[in-house]
């Protein structure tokens, strides 16, 4: 596969998967304050379950285009520091096991029946400023020299 193609599945996999959890966080989360519990949790039922279906695919297409692109980038990445690109692209790896783990950790306390309204909330905040912090870490790779 083409370096080219695989940068733009992965530019696909990651609009949709940041964009789910924006409208979740920031759209979604001030539409149920504003309805009340009740009046939304038929619909929060209907998008999990539909944005859960539809996520383990672009998470596997995010995650595997990825995986991919930084295997091109390997030479930069066996010294991350020798360079803006690889310590940037480094950080931006980083992250994105941030967000992996903290699905996990979301999966894991919905589980054990530990999870919260507010722990889920802040949990989706962290999780939407990782996504937010490897989109300005992918931009800035190209713009960034040092």
């Amino acid at each position: 596969m083409t370096y080219s193609l695989l940068h733009l599945l992965h530019l696909l996999g990651a609009i949709a998967f940041i964009g789910t959890m924006f409208f979740q966080v920031v759209i979604f989360g001030k539409v149920k304050q504003q309805l009340g519990e009740q009046a939304v949790e038929p619909v929060e039922k209907a998008i999990g379950a539909r944005s859960r279906k539809v996520l383990h695919w672009v998470v596997l297409l995010v995650y595997g285009a990825g995986l991919g692109l930084a295997w091109r980038h390997r030479h930069l990445l066996a010294n991350p520091l020798a360079s803006a690109f690889g310590t940037l692209l480094t950080l931006k790896i980083v992250l994105a096991v941030a967000v992996f783990v903290s699905f996990g950790l979301v999966a894991m306390l919905l589980r054990r029946g530990r999870m919260t309204p507010a722990r889920y909330r802040r949990l989706q905040w962290a999780v939407l400023a990782q996504m937010l912090g490897i989109v300005v870490l992918a931009k800035a790779m190209f713009y960034l020299s040092w």
